[in-house]
């Protein structure tokens, strides 16, 4: 179970640690103003790297992670909707890596193909995140993660209203950072989460309840 948990761990270290590097090999590059996707535009010197480590295995990752996540809270019908749209999200996120942006053709295939990754992962992600509070509340270990995972997904929402302006780049990066928060923050509860059958492991709601009534 704990690789699935460090598989989530290094998705957003993976993505940050490529995001800086590249981003500072372009001088010209802005953080404020230019899109992350920029860095894998067809034509950026060093696009195969973003779209490989930035986008591709990171999003390869957080499918992984999924996986691991849904084994921690499996047991209902609605567990089921939090593995495939989070696990849907990293695919997205790898496909929108395979077919690199094209800025200054937004209407070509491959633009249009990158598209439907990125927003598909965002839309995905938001499945995931309103979805899986149903299932934490069920469960004693991991009820108490209800709270700050929803606040994260909501700020990953309003940070969109920064994305117009003189800085839409600023609201883009802030979306990205409370999207991997929200993953490094479930990813840290699942390792420190106790196995099946240790002391304080993982259960329902009622059955806790029916233990503490006897």
């Amino acid at each position: 179970m704990k690789k699935y948990a460090l598989a989530g761990l290094f998705a957003p270290l993976l993505f940050l640690v490529t995001y800086l590097t590249l981003s500072t090999l372009r001088p010209e590059y802005s953080h404020l103003t230019n899109a992350i996707s920029e860095l894998g535009d067809v034509d950026a010197p060093y696009k195969w790297w973003w779209n490989i480590f930035g986008y591709g295995l990171t999003g390869l990752l957080i499918a992984l992670f999924a996986l691991g996540l849904y084994r921690h809270i499996k047991g209902q019908s609605t567990a089921k909707i939090v593995l495939v749209s989070l696990a849907l999200s990293g695919i997205l996120m790898t496909f929108s890596g395979i077919f690199p942006g094209d800025f200054e053709e937004r209407s070509s295939a491959t633009m249009l193909l990158h598209t439907v990754g990125s927003i598909g992962s965002f839309i995905a992600f938001m499945i995931a995140a309103f979805t899986l509070p149903i299932v934490l509340k069920k469960h004693y270990y991991w009820k108490k993660a209800t709270g700050p995972s929803l606040a994260l997904a909501w700020l990953s929402i309003l940070s969109g209203f920064l994305r117009s302006g003189d800085m839409p780049g600023l609201g883009q990066r802030l979306g990205f950072t409370f999207y991997f928060l929200w993953i490094a923050y479930l990813a840290i509860k699942a390792l420190k989460a106790p196995l099946p059958g240790e002391p304080n492991a993982i259960e329902n709601h009622s059955q806790q309840n029916s233990t503490n009534e006897l």
